[in-house]
């Protein structure tokens, strides 16, 4: 159990970070087929389970961003006027 809780906080790893959000979705999609065929060792599996999680962490990340940048997007100020930022100056 305390190996099941570790994995909870750990954060993404850079290889999942740096995969684009359609990759590391195609990618889960792959380890889930895999995982619900239920022919794999069980080391594999975990292998397999704790990379799914992996790429669920980071695609729920960049999708957390996305919903920020929307909702920054369609900001209006007090004044009535929308809030506009220049694309790219988030780092992402």
């Amino acid at each position: 159990m305390k190996e099941a809780k570790k994995m909870r906080s750990d954060p993404p790893s850079n290889e999942a970070a740096a995969q684009s959000f359609e990759t590391a979705l195609s990618r889960l999609g792959d380890i889930v087929n895999r995982l619900e065929g239920g022919e794999l060792p069980l080391e594999e599996s975990l292998k397999l389970f704790e990379e799914g999680v992996r790429l669920a962490r980071t695609a729920e990340s960049r999708l957390d961003a996305a919903e920020k940048r929307v909702e920054e997007l369609l900001g209006i100020d007090p004044d009535g006027n929308p809030i506009v930022r220049e694309l790219g100056d988030d780092g992402g």
